[in-house]
């Protein structure tokens, strides 16, 4: 009956040994040992794809031709009256460099100048907005500006 007892906890007796410490090799500090236990992320990338699918875009909205003419009557505005540095506040389409889509951008800046081989509008800021995703133009008034 005494060895069915020894064989049902057979480590009993290590249970009062004291704990052993190494005098060849020196206890890891417990920044190191928490580090054994850090999450191990068998799929690398992963986590960066699902955040990247659930990013959201806009679809560019097409102008109808009379908005577009709004648009390039208020760029000739601004271009005959560029020497009085016109601050403009500009929305502009920008697409998404990896998936479908895009954003809309908006910046209130002075207009350096208006390139048209390029076709982009330069603020003084250095913001340079393609003319073809010009999707709104408002001048700011002075009178807006004052308190």
């Amino acid at each position: 009956m005494e060895n069915k007892k020894k064989a049902a906890n057979p480590y009993e007796d290590m249970l009062t040994m004291p704990h052993h410490i190494s005098a060849r090799h020196p206890s890891m500090p417990m920044s190191e040992r928490a580090a054994q236990f850090s999450p191990f992320a068998a799929l690398s990338g992963y986590g960066d794809a699902v955040e990247e699918a659930a990013r959201l875009t806009e679809e560019q909205t097409e102008l109808d031709p009379y908005e577009q003419d709004k648009l390039n009557a208020a760029l000739n505005s601004i271009r005959q009256r560029i020497s009085d540095r016109p601050e403009i506040s500009f929305i502009w389409f920008l697409p998404d460099a990896r998936k479908q889509g895009g954003t809309y951008m908006q910046e209130t800046g002075i207009v350096k100048k208006i390139d048209l081989c390029r076709r982009r509008i330069i603020l003084e800021s250095g913001t340079e907005i393609p003319m073809e995703d010009l999707f709104h133009i408002e001048e700011i008034s002075k009178e807006m500006l004052s308190p």
